[in-house]
C-alpha cells in the first residue's frame, strides 16, 4: 500500500488492490482514552472508497470527530494560564529560548489573560490586551515597545496553535489579523532605537585608551569583537584550538549560554563559520595567550577558553556586558562625551558591519562574517549603510559613462 500523508492532523490515506480494482482507505491513530491524549493509541480505519478524494473526505471527518471527542473529554474552562504553563513545560527549545518565552508569558500574558478560559481568548480580547500592553504594559506602567508586544504575540499564538492541535479550540484567535492588531515587523523597525556605532577613529581611540591608560585585562576581548563582529557569547566560547595563527583565521563553533551558566551551546544560526582576521589581531591574541599561560599552562592549552575566568570556566555573557558598560563610562569621562557616544556592547558588532559596508565590502561577505542565516537580515539591519552604497554606486556608474 502506498500512503499519502496529510499536511494537518494525524492520519493518512492508502491505495490498495482488490479483485474489483484499486480502492482507498483512511487511517488514523487516536487515544484509547480521549481524556489522555498522550496515552496509549489505537488504530481506526475505513476502506472501500473508489477514489482518493472520497477517502480524503472521510479522513477529514474522522479527524473532526476526534477533535470533538477531545474537547468533550476536557474539563470546561481550562484556563490560559494552566494550559500555557503546560505548553512551556513541553516545548523542546534551547534553554535561552525557553527563558525568553517564560519571561514573556509571566510578564505580559499571564497577568491579564491567565484566568481566562481558552475559549475566552477572543480576537476582541486580544485587541484590547495588545492596546493595553502598548499603552501601559511595561515596568511601572510605562509604554511597552512594539518589539516586545510582537514577541508576546508570537508566544501567545503558538500556545493557541497547540490548543487547536489538541482539540481544545476550533480556531486560533491570534490569527484573526483583521481584528487582532499586533505590531508588524515594519512598525517594530520604525520604533526601534537608533543604532549607535563608532567610527574607525573612535574605536581606535577607545581601544588605545583601554589598553594603555585603563590597562584593561579584557582589552583583547573588546579588540577581537571589534575586528571580527562576532557576538559576545561566541567570543566567550572560543577555545585556543579555534585560532589558526598560520592562516589568520578564527573558527566560531559555539556560544556561551546566558541561562545555563558555565556551559556552551551552538551558535545562533546553528552553524559554524570561519572569520579571516588581520595580523594585528593575531598579535593581540598571541600576547593574550602568553599572558594566560603565565598564570597557568592549563589556560593556554588547545581546549582552554580564550576569555574564561582564572579557573578556566566560561564567563556568563551578561558579566561581559556589565564590564563593557563600566569601561565605556570611564572612557567617556576621561576622553570627553563628545569624543565617544554611549554605545552598548552589541555596538561593536554593528560598528564592524557598518565599517565594512561603508568601505564597499560585498554584503554577502559581511553576512558570512556576522553569521546571519540569510543575507536579507544583513541588508535589513544595515539598510542605513546600503542606502549610502546605492548613492556611491550611482556616482561611480556616472563616472564610468563620463569617461567612456
Amino acid at each position: 500500500m502506498t500512503p499519502r500523508s496529510r499536511r494537518r492532523g494525524r492520519g493518512a490515506i492508502y491505495a490498495y488492490t482488490t479483485k474489483a480494482g484499486t480502492r482507498w482507505r483512511w487511517q488514523i491513530y487516536e487515544p484509547v482514552d480521549p481524556a489522555a491524549p498522550d496515552g496509549e493509541l489505537k488504530r481506526t480505519s475505513k476502506g472501500g472508497y473508489l477514489k482518493a478524494d472520497g477517502a480524503d473526505e472521510g479522513l477529514r471527518e474522522a479527524l473532526a470527530r476526534l477533535k470533538a471527542r477531545a474537547r468533550a473529554a476536557t474539563p470546561k474552562g481550562t484556563t490560559f494560564d494552566t494550559y500555557g504553563r503546560e505548553w512551556l513545560d513541553g516545548i523542546d527549545v534551547a534553554p535561552s529560548t525557553r527563558a525568553g518565552y517564560e519571561r514573556l508569558f509571566r510578564l505580559y500574558l499571564s497577568p491579564k489573560l491567565g484566568n481566562s478560559s481558552l475559549e475566552g481568548i477572543t480576537p476582541s480580547a486580544l485587541k484590547r490586551h495588545y492596546a493595553f500592553l502598548r499603552r501601559e504594559g511595561g515596568q511601572d506602567g510605562a509604554e511597552l515597545s512594539a518589539n516586545t508586544v510582537r514577541k508576546a504575540h508570537v508566544v501567545l499564538g503558538s500556545i493557541l496553535d497547540a490548543a487547536v492541535d489538541d482539540g481544545l479550540l476550533t480556531s486560533n484567535a491570534a490569527r484573526r489579523t483583521k481584528v487582532v492588531k499586533a505590531p508588524t515587523g515594519k512598525q517594530v523597525r520604525a520604533a526601534a532605537p537608533e543604532m549607535v556605532t563608532w567610527s574607525a577613529s573612535q574605536l581606535n581611540t577607545f581601544l588605545a585608551w583601554d589598553r594603555d591608560v585603563y590597562q584593561d585585562e579584557h582589552h583583547a576581548f573588546w579588540f577581537l569583537l571589534a575586528r571580527t563582529g562576532m557576538r559576545r557569547s561566541e567570543g566567550l566560547a572560543l577555545r585556543w584550538s579555534d585560532i589558526d595563527v598560520k592562516h589568520r583565521r578564527v573558527s566560531v563553533r559555539r556560544a556561551a549560554d546566558t541561562i545555563a551558566h558555565g556551559t556552551v551551546k551552538s551558535t545562533k544560526s546553528g552553524k559554524a563559520r570561519v572569520i579571516d582576521v588581520d595580523s594585528e589581531t593575531i598579535d593581540v591574541l598571541k600576547s593574550w595567550k602568553a599572558l594566560r599561560g603565565s598564570l597557568s599552562l592549563d589556560l593556554a592549552r588547545a581546549d582552554a577558553y580564550l576569555f574564561g575566568d582564572d579557573g578556566g570556566n566560561v564567563i556568563n555573557p551578561n558579566r561581559a556586558t556589565a564590564r563593557w558598560a563600566v569601561r565605556v563610562a570611564a572612557a567617556r569621562r576621561a576622553l570627553g562625551e563628545e569624543t565617544l557616544p554611549a554605545m552598548p556592547m552589541h555596538g561593536l558588532r554593528h560598528s564592524h558591519a557598518t565599517l565594512l559596508l561603508a568601505e564597499g565590502v560585498h554584503p554577502k561577505v559581511v553576512q558570512e562574517r556576522l553569521g546571519h542565516s540569510d543575507i536579507s537580515i544583513t541588508m535589513s539591519v544595515y539598510s542605513h549603510v546600503t542606502e549610502t552604497m546605492q548613492r556611491d554606486a550611482a556616482d561611480r556608474l556616472a563616472a564610468v559613462f563620463a569617461g567612456a
